[in-house]
């Protein structure tokens, strides 16, 4: 059972991992719904209790899926995170964001509807809308909080200078943003910024979807977003496979999978950082597990960071169009 603690000033107490439901209707090929709620009860039964979710994954279905796997379970030992903004077509393309605040109301009280409960625990814009000041949207879910419809405020792949802005409006929980040996952005800039203001950072992509897992391989098929991702294309895959080799020799080392030593990675660079686990099913979620039990000595973790150096990964991140939208990028 992992032990929840309070890993922001300004958030609520949480485990130290947390689960990432989107892969469970969206962006990674079918899922299964039965395996889908069982992983999440699994996940509850461990002691995670942050499940993270967004108004656009399936256009709703995760929501419902993860009320329904809630429907038997207290509340209260729920930390849910949802982000809103991101507006798609009937196909599923993405067609921009949209964070004004009059979308704001419309857009939460849809996911209170689908979650089945009268609050979210963290509420948070999915990108910075350029359209939209971000004083603005902060200061709309400002408002839900002192209603009662919202607890606390996230944000999501924002730069150094649109967190104090949005912190000047109302204080922050905490960042969601992408965060793994092979995405290290965060370093520079944004980590120093959220740490001066006592702001979390919840880490996705922390096994880069699945690519530094030890598990994924040429021969697989890509689908969904890693049919997109510059990481998985031709000779950037090569290359960026042949890191996790070498990092599969430290992990042997050190007597743990490759998924394990990249997730204990990220929770090593702080008490502040939740690696957020996108398990779809229960033998990947005991796999990730596992991680929350490895501590890291200075000789693995420098073995690790000589395995894959900073900026060691080929390609970037997201296509060139979603990179457009990266205020954490800039």
């Amino acid at each position: 059972m992992l032990n929840q603690r309070t890993l922001w000033a300004h958030g609520p107490a949480t485990a130290p991992l947390a689960l990432g439901c989107m892969g469970m209707s969206d962006m990674y090929g079918p899922a299964d719904r039965a395996e889908s709620i069982a992983t999440i009860h699994a996940a509850l039964d461990a002691g995670i209790n942050l499940l993270d979710t967004g108004d656009f994954y399936g256009m709703g279905h995760n929501e419902m899926l993860i009320a329904e796997a809630l429907k038997d379970r207290r509340r209260e030992d729920v930390v849910i995170s949802v982000k809103f903004g991101a507006l798609r077509g009937p196909e599923g393309a993405f067609q921009g964001y949209d964070a004004r605040p009059k979308a704001i109301r419309n857009f939460v009280a849809y996911s209170l509807k689908r979650l089945g409960t009268d609050h979210i625990d963290i509420y948070r814009p999915a990108r910075l809308d350029p359209d939209v000041p971000i004083e603005d949207t902060v200061g709309a879910v400002a408002d839900l909080v002192k209603e009662g419809h919202v607890r606390h405020i996230g944000l999501s792949e924002m730069g150094a200078d649109t967190i104090r802005r949005a912190a000047a409006v109302h204080p922050i929980s905490d960042l969601q943003i992408e965060y793994s040996l092979i995405s290290r952005g965060i370093e520079d800039a944004i980590l120093p910024t959220c740490r001066e203001l006592g702001i979390g950072i919840t880490a996705y992509g922390v096994l880069s979807r699945g690519l530094i897992s030890g598990h994924w391989t040429r021969d697989k098929s890509s689908a969904g977003f890693r049919a997109m991702s510059p990481r998985f294309q031709g000779e950037n895959l090569d290359h960026n496979l042949a890191l996790v080799e070498v990092l599969r020799g430290v992990a042997q080392r050190i007597g743990a999978s490759v998924a394990q030593v990249a997730i204990a990675w990220v929770a090593s660079r702080g008490a502040d950082i939740v690696p957020l686990v996108g398990a779809r099913r229960r033998d990947r979620l005991a796999e990730s597990l596992g991680a929350a039990a490895l501590v890291l000595s200075a000789d693995e973790l420098a073995a690790i960071e000589a395995a894959i150096p900073a900026d060691a990964a080929a390609g970037d991140r997201y296509p060139t169009v979603q990179m457009a939208h990266l205020d954490s990028e800039r």
